[in-house]
């Protein structure tokens, strides 16, 4: 969830590492710093708050030095402070540190450095690491016997020694005033990539931080090292087994990653929507012979299409994505389908059947709850089928099949374009199996044409913004929502929920709509807004008696029905219309208004839209 970056080349470091951090704050805001080696001294700034204060704190800072790290933090271990920042320099202050994951058995690492007289200034795991480290490089007792030793292979073992100390996960970046020259990271669980520029090496937890400089790029693996030196690299297994890392091509440019005018993220992918959805689609849905192509299973699409179970697992939005899609799959292809908070899945005991395929998703393809719940299922048998946005992400590579999104990047921390592609996905895989199982062509034919129209559709919903901005407005200093749907439309009414709830903090709840009346009609009073997700589906008429039961207790309404529906607008003081579309479909448009309904209430509240407080963008850790 931090950002790190890092930084070896002919240019000065510092303004890189800043640039970098920039466009990594959205992994984490708690406190940032930067370490630098200048003239072969390491100085390490640090600041609590925003990168704007480490900014602050650097004004009179002179280095220039061309290496150096940086990281923006999330925290777990210990309060946002500086002490708490990264990057953490050891006991000795000549190795410097910085990490993104959780080291599990920290605790019993620290007591035993502090039994071997070594202090500590934080409350971190990852401080645990930068001494360990400075421990194993100053065992003159474990080098005493090794023969004629560099400072950088002292370093490099040492870093491997630790890593075959520590439990949990980890994304690292080390740099030693004794190596003056050298930037070596690893990874387990957590993201490292190596941005290969002329004659410069850009390292982040995110390619966003590189791609103002180069498109190429190597992924490192989990339980990989490199070390990076003005002559070159060199990557490994941590057991030191050679490995042939592949330098790949950044699938984004610097342009997908600017605001372009908009006020926030969030804003600016809330409306390439029809943009990014277009892209989604294209090349997979073939108009001309009526078909869908998906490559990423063209070798095991036999085997998908002849699964007898599916189990999905995600996290958040994509879980919301999963649950709609169960909607899909049991009603077009007629399998049974069961949807798994991937942070769950393995602290219980699944049953893996033979014919099980497990449908992960993660916008990000590093979350880790989500990974766990990928390698269970895998290690159990199931058949395992990726739909991740992010190209070259660990999901990508572990899974035995998948498909990308193609939506761009997405930077806003509150999912809406992931959203949307992972349902268009997920619609599209469904029907590529349900026309090879049972479903009749002339239906076939109808989804075809369907899933075609919406990016048009969702474009004439978002020409109602300044109507959904106004009733935004009305309500934001309402502390406490409703939002009501039935069928497909209830996973819809949680996204909904859930993105107020994110971005606004206000207390929000998706129900399904029958389920108002056993509890929480209760709390329904004329300060309470209810937002109904009444599409004119085969579910219309049961949720239009709902929005009677609230209207008769006094509840505000508003109300996302088809075009031309006249009778909401009997009870609702608010009416948004989206167009018509088949039942399956309807949330791909219906989700759109309340993506502009939460956005537009959290601007009006104050808040920073695409850093909500607590909140990061790629969660790496448990």
């Amino acid at each position: 969830m931090c950002g790190i970056v890092g930084y070896l080349g002919k240019n000065k470091a510092l303004p890189v590492l800043v640039e970098g951090l920039k466009r990594l704050e959205y992994r984490g805001y708690d406190s940032s710093g930067v370490s630098l080696l200048d003239n072969g001294a390491l100085q390490t700034v640090r600041a609590a708050g925003r990168i704007a204060a480490l900014e602050d704190a650097l004004k009179n800072q002179t280095a220039v030095g061309k290496l150096g790290i940086a990281h923006t933090r999330w925290a777990t271990h210990g309060k946002p402070t500086v002490e708490n920042a990264h990057p953490h320099v050891d006991y000795k202050n000549r190795i410097a540190l910085v990490h993104n994951g959780i080291i599990e058995n920290f605790s019993t690492l620290k007591k035993w450095l502090q039994n071997h007289d070594i202090p500590f200034r934080s409350e971190t795991d990852s401080e645990v690491m930068a001494n360990l480290i400075s421990y194993f490089y100053h065992d003159e007792s474990y080098w005493a016997n090794k023969g004629e030793v560099s400072n950088s292979e002292r370093l490099e073992k040492a870093i491997r020694l630790t890593l075959k100390k520590v439990e949990g996960t980890y994304g690292i970046c080390v740099i030693s005033e004794d190596v003056p020259d050298t930037i070596i990271i690893a990874r387990l669980g957590s993201p490292m990539v190596m941005g290969i520029g002329d004659g410069e090496y850009i390292i982040s937890s995110d390619a966003a931080a590189i791609v103002s400089h180069t498109t190429q790029a190597i992924y490192l693996k989990d339980h990989e090292i490199a070390v990076i030196t003005s002559d070159g690299y060199r990557t490994s297994k941590i057991d030191d087994t050679e490995v042939d890392s592949q330098i790949e091509e950044i699938e984004f440019s610097l342009e997908e990653i600017e605001l372009a005018g908009h006020t926030h993220f969030m804003s600016k992918e809330i409306f390439e929507q029809p943009a990014t959805l277009a892209s989604c689609l294209k090349g997979r849905l073939d108009l001309h012979s009526e078909s869908i192509h998906l490559g990423g299973i063209s070798n095991d699409s036999r085997d998908i299409v002849r699964s007898k179970r599916l189990i999905m697992s995600a996290c958040g939005t994509a879980w919301h994505a999963a649950l709609l899609a169960e909607y899909i799959f049991e009603e077009l292809c007629q399998l049974p389908t069961e949807v798994d908070y991937a942070s769950e899945f393995r602290y219980r005991n699944p049953i893996i059947e033979d014919g099980t395929t497990q449908i992960i998703l993660s916008q990000s393809g590093e979350t880790l709850d989500t990974l766990a719940a990928l390698r269970e299922a895998k290690s159990r048998g199931a058949y395992s089928l990726g739909i991740v946005n992010a190209v070259g992400s660990t999901i990508a590579r572990e899974t035995d099949s998948g498909i990308y999104l193609h939506v761009g990047p997405e930077i806003g921390v509150a999912s809406t374009k992931a959203f949307t592609g992972q349902l268009a996905t997920l619609t599209m895989l469904a029907l590529y199996i349900a026309r090879r199982r049972h479903m009749a062509p002339q239906v076939y034919s109808q989804y075809i044409e369907a899933l075609n129209k919406i990016p048009e559709q969702v474009g004439e919903i978002l020409k109602l913004n300044d109507q959904i901005k106004a009733a935004a407005q009305q309500y934001c200093d309402k502390e406490n929502w409703l939002f009501l749907g039935r069928g497909y439309q209830f996973p819809i009414a949680l996204e909904g929920a859930l993105k107020l709830k994110e971005i606004s903090y206000i207390h929000a709840e998706g129900l399904p709509a029958a389920e108002m009346k056993h509890g929480p009609i209760a709390l329904i009073t004329d300060e309470m807004p209810v937002v109904f997700l009444a599409p004119q589906d085969a579910q219309y008429d049961k949720v239009m008696g709902n929005v009677e039961e609230v209207k008769a207790r006094g509840g505000q309404i508003i109300g996302v029905v088809t075009e031309g529906d006249t009778r909401m607008a009997s009870y609702a003081d608010h009416v948004f219309t989206v167009p018509k579309t088949l039942d399956a479909l309807q949330g791909l448009l219906t989700v759109i208004p309340l993506q502009l309904l939460a956005y537009h209430a959290a601007v009006f509240r104050g808040h920073d839209v695409d850093k909500p407080r607590n909140l990061a963008k790629s969660v790496t850790v448990e």
